[in-house]
């Protein structure tokens, strides 16, 4: 079972892809196969995962993602993954990402594999043998270090795996990255300060944590340099050097962002409506100069889409929870990985939108199961600290995993069909070769996309610029991009509205002022 365990909770961090048109989906849902996997495993497991074995098998997983997202990046940074195909992304020589598609998404997983490299490091060597186990569970325990050759290439694991994970941080260039790498020294430099452990895990730690920090700062000068690229304008402290254009930067979009709770801080704009708000409202002060459908910042993600209140309901939840919980004073090195984990979740979650995605989704879940039942003492050996007797548990395991299983592959087969309009014609499926967006309109799910095709496939004309203008503003909501807006414009200017022809043009010059300059120099003179 921890094999399945390990194998399940490295794929979706190593999925290559990402079908459109939303490009977050379909890596979402089969995130969400792979914990459903690992929700039946613990279902059929003898002690429902609660016990060593599984922890370690978790630990490996992320460890592994991240080492093998760390070469890939590191192959991405001198741009020598051609030779891959389409297993791996392919972006210019000097950005690394993985198969995340995402700077600071890449650097997170890396923050998870430093924090599971630490586990290893930390975690004395087990004194189990193969011999002592059932017959077949043997190959596991060899799998899982449990034999002498491999306790001895275990010590080495930790501190090869953190050199992995420091250089592909520095090559990812993310500010968020170094930040974590900060965080996560100053956790364990607080968590082994008055530690009781043995000498060897204490020397075992320190050297992992060492080669995490050396790598990282070697590798922002020496990688530059070997990609024939300029140290001194390359990586994270280049950027945090130089700071992002105005209208750009965080700071810009955490004040728009303000300015529309605001507006409505009881109730909020409605869940994915940010990108709406950000398009309709004209600022006092600089705009953010791009489409906004997130706030970099979970808390005031929550307070602009669901309200003041809600938010304060939800962080001030959390805190208590982490309150009452003390991670500071934790001296289990177990839990210590499910904080750190939670940690540089949490954030990345105060600059971007992590937990929107399925793998750093099922890493905090996880986290959270961990300290739901590793107790705060007890090094040696993992005992239940919660009691799931019978046949409730695995049931319940059993029956989630099977909803969420069917659940997806539902989204999943509908996905399929709204996405076939998406599509070059000869590569749509047979049957939506023809006729396809009269065939996809009856899709229950994702009408959003499907009506966006519709609009910007449909040619205006006098006899359908009512149902044009309509649907335009039914898709502002989903995405207000320039060819939206001008369709709508165009229609609302076709009917002789002169009165949405001002108030939508007053925002799409605002929103996209090069777009409305090139849209007015169009326009008949009046």
């Amino acid at each position: 079972m921890p094999v399945v365990v390990f194998v399940l909770i490295g794929l979706p961090w190593l999925n290559p892809f990402s079908p459109g048109p939303l490009a977050q989906e379909m890596p979402l849902l089969f995130a969400w196969f792979c914990n459903a996997g690992v929700l039946l495993t613990f279902a059929l497991d003898r002690q429902r995962g609660q016990h060593a074995a599984m922890v370690r098998a978790l630990a490996l997983g992320w460890g592994a993602a991240a080492g093998l997202s760390a070469v890939i990046g590191l192959l991405q940074y001198f741009g020598a993954t051609a030779w891959a195909g389409v297993w791996l992304n392919h972006p210019d020589v000097g950005a690394a990402f993985g198969n995340l598609r995402q700077r600071n998404q890449f650097a997170t997983l890396l923050g998870i594999g430093l924090a599971a490299a630490l586990w290893l490091a930390a975690t004395p060597l087990s004194d189990r043998k193969p011999a002592t186990l059932a017959p077949d569970a043997r190959w596991q325990a060899r799998f899982f270090g449990c034999t002498d050759s491999l306790q001895r290439h275990t010590k080495l694991l930790a501190p090869a795996l953190a050199v992995l994970v420091g250089a592909g941080n520095a090559a990812s260039g993310s500010r968020t990255g170094l930040m974590q790498l900060l965080l996560t020294l100053v956790l364990v430099l607080w968590w082994w300060r008055g530690s009781t452990v043995s000498a060897a895990q204490k020397q075992r730690v320190q050297l992992t944590l060492l080669a995490a920090l050396v790598a990282y700062a070697l590798a922002q000068v020496a990688l530059p340099l070997l990609a024939g690229l300029d140290p001194w304008h390359n990586g994270a402290l280049a950027r945090l050097r130089e700071g992002d254009p105005a209208c750009a930067s965080r700071l810009t979009l955490w004040s728009n962002v303000l300015h529309l709770i605001t507006q409505k801080p009881w109730l909020g704009w409605g869940w994915g409506e940010l990108d709406y708000a950000h398009f309709i409202t004209l600022y006092p002060s600089t705009r953010f100069c791009d489409i906004l459908d997130n706030a970099h910042n979970l808390p005031l993600q929550l307070a602009v889409e669901l309200g003041v209140p809600l938010a304060l309901l939800a962080c001030g939840g959390a805190l208590w929870l982490v309150w009452r919980t003390r991670p500071w004073a934790e001296r289990q090195r177990t839990r210590q990985l499910a904080w750190i984990i939670l940690a540089v979740i949490g954030l990345h979650s105060l600059l971007e939108y992590p937990l929107w995605y399925g793998p750093f989704q099922a890493a905090a879940l996880l986290s959270v199961w961990l300290l739901a039942w590793v107790p705060r003492q007890g090094d040696a050996t993992l005992t239940q600290n919660i009691k799931l007797d019978g046949l409730l548990a695995p049931c319940l395991y059993g029956l989630v995993a099977m909803m969420i299983i069917v659940v997806c592959g539902f989204a999943a087969s509908q996905y399929r069909i709204a996405s076939q309009i998406y599509l070059e014609p000869d590569q749509r499926a047979p049957a939506y070769r023809v006729r396809t967006l009269e065939q996809i309109k009856g899709v229950w799910l994702y009408q959003a996309p499907v009506r966006f095709a519709e609009l910007t496939t449909t040619e205006l004309e006098v006899g359908n610029a009512t149902y044009i203008k309509k649907l335009a503003k039914d898709i502002l909501h989903f995405s207000p991009e320039a060819r939206v807006v001008e369709l709508l414009l165009d229609s609302a200017r076709l009917l002789g509205r002169e009165d949405e022809v001002a108030f939508y043009a007053a925002r799409y010059q605002a929103a996209f002022p090069k777009e409305y300059v090139a849209w007015a120099q169009r326009q008949p003179a009046r």
